[in-house]
């Protein structure tokens, strides 16, 4: 009887030591087949990430190479990876018993159980990386071309090499239009570069050709939690402050435009999945990205993906500028772009000043530098349409306590730019890096501007800001962490607020 692959094995509690050379962990990614191995190399001097995965003699090699060659001419593998797993598995199972009948091959149960597991990850998963991809704990894999070992990215133990190398250029080229296929992409010697999304969400970039990268095709895997982080985890990992999260529900509740500004991979996307928690449960919300990565916990949302062209030119492309110009016609009331690069900022901006909240990131490390972004090609807006946006937040790497971290370092509130790109802003909330604690300085124009606004006092909507830290914070410490959850008590605050305080005995200032 056939061993059933286990593909949700239980997520284990990683130790963090300090001292790198004393790790040593063992965990099992695909029970009881593959399993990862971190540990402190004394050859290498670093940390070292090795997958573990049934050893093959010669004849099971070479059974395996018979095997998989004659599957190639069989099966159909779209049909197998569309189907559901138990479906899937079945389908490899079967084909693969067929072919070993009638090729005559005389094996084990134990063999076939081995030679199983690598046709289940070759044919329907992601070949020699497929484990990796499946290990909860990874954020990045990179590959860096032919003769080098693959990295990664490990949100216990950070930056590790792993035993995986790609040798020949024929099959990392032949990998590369595999993760092309699985994105719903197109690549070739003639359009080199790809970037897409694999069915699980995560988001893919890599090159093709030795022309273009000199150690040949290259990739780069960002893996994306299947389920997006809470406002209350971000708190658990002082990722932000309650009074922070805080100040965005009342911004995003009074239909304030944000940016999200920090470097690559400082977890820009993931404050912004965050914040969208707080849109009021009732509005519409139209998001555009390149690639998929947002997630709201919503039923009226229209989510919009831009389309590359197929094969040469530009035959079927849809941008985000399209995409963001046809959506003010969907009527939004909140619009969320991933990310802001070129011409389509343009229209963002203007739908910004004619009263559309607004989400979204960019690349840039201070307000300094991103007014400047957005001043000068290819984007080139004018100081006024700057002046529609209502604040940043700085999001960034850190290293607190020896552990390298994500925090935003600063809330920085836009309250008038000049002509020659000089900006007046005033920052409520600043991260102090030697305490690891958060500042805030209780004065905020934008709170000053929504109470003028709508005509509310300034002191209500103050008073309203600090019972909902207060709520926040008592989410956080019962442990309310989840996806479901989190959103409902959101939209039950929005209907009803006195019976959700009252729930987590929280009194009114």
């Amino acid at each position: 009887m056939l061993s059933p692959l286990n593909l949700n094995p239980v997520i284990p509690a990683l130790p963090r030591i300090d001292d790198k050379k004393k790790v040593n962990v063992r965990y099992m990614l695909v029970p009881p087949y593959a399993s990862a191995h971190i540990f402190w190399n004394n050859e290498l001097g670093e940390l070292t990430y090795e997958i573990e995965e049934p050893i093959l003699h010669e004849d099971e090699k070479e059974a395996l190479e018979k095997l998989e060659q004659a599957m190639l001419e069989i099966i159909n593998v779209n049909v197998a990876v569309e189907k559901t797993l138990e479906a899937t598995t079945s389908y490899i199972d079967k084909t693969a018993r067929l072919l070993i009948e009638e090729l005559n091959m005389h094996m084990s149960a134990e063999t076939y159980s081995k030679l199983f597991y690598y046709l289940f990850r070759d044919f329907i998963g992601l070949n020699e990386i497929d484990p990796i991809l499946r290990d909860y704990f990874i954020e990045d894999i990179e590959c860096n071309g032919i003769d080098t070992p693959v990295y990664l990215i490990h949100r216990v133990y950070r930056n590790m090499r792993t035993n995986i190398v790609f040798r020949d250029i024929e099959k990392l080229a032949s990998f590369v239009e595999k993760l092309a296929q699985r994105c719903g992409r197109y690549v070739s010697y003639a359009q080199p570069l790809l970037d897409g999304t694999l069915p699980d969400g995560s988001r893919v970039n890599a090159t093709y050709t030795k022309d273009v990268t000199s150690r040949g095709p290259t990739f780069t895997i960002r893996k994306f939690t299947k389920v997006p982080w809470t406002p209350t985890q971000l708190i658990a990992f002082n990722t932000m402050s309650p009074e922070m999260l805080a100040y965005f529900w009342i911004l995003l509740q009074y239909k304030a435009s944000i940016l999200i500004a920090g470097g690559t991979a400082s977890g820009k996307t993931t404050l912004l999945n965050a914040l969208a928690f707080f849109i009021p449960p009732e509005a519409r919300v139209v998001s555009i990205e390149d690639t998929r990565e947002i997630n709201l916990p919503r039923e009226n949302w229209l989510p919009a993906v831009a389309r590359t062209s197929i094969g040469v030119g530009k035959v079927g492309e849809v941008d985000l500028f399209a995409l963001l110009k046809s959506s003010f016609r969907q009527n939004p009331d909140y619009l969320i772009v991933g990310e802001v690069r070129g011409k389509e900022a343009f229209v963002l901006f203007q739908g910004m000043a004619s009263g559309h909240a607004s989400l979204s990131t960019m690349h840039a490390d201070s307000v300094d530098t991103l007014i400047r972004r957005l001043q000068t090609p290819p984007i080139n807006l004018s100081p006024t349409l700057v002046n529609s946006l209502d604040c940043v937040a700085i999001a960034t790497h850190a290293v607190s306590r020896q552990q390298e971290t994500r925090r935003v370092r600063e809330i920085v509130e836009i309250l008038n730019v000049e002509k020659d790109g000089t900006a007046l802003v005033n920052t409520p909330f600043i991260w102090n890096p030697n305490q690891d604690v958060f500042y805030f300085k209780k004065q905020s124009k934008v709170l000053e501007k929504i109470a003028a606004r709508r005509g509310i006092p300034l002191e209500k909507l103050q008073k309203e800001f600090l019972t909902r830290a207060k709520l926040l914070y008592e989410l956080y410490k019962n442990r309310i962490f989840g996806f479901d959850e989190i959103g409902k008590i959101i939209n039950d605050y929005y209907k009803n607020p006195v019976d959700v305080l009252s729930k987590y005995n929280i009194i009114e200032e």
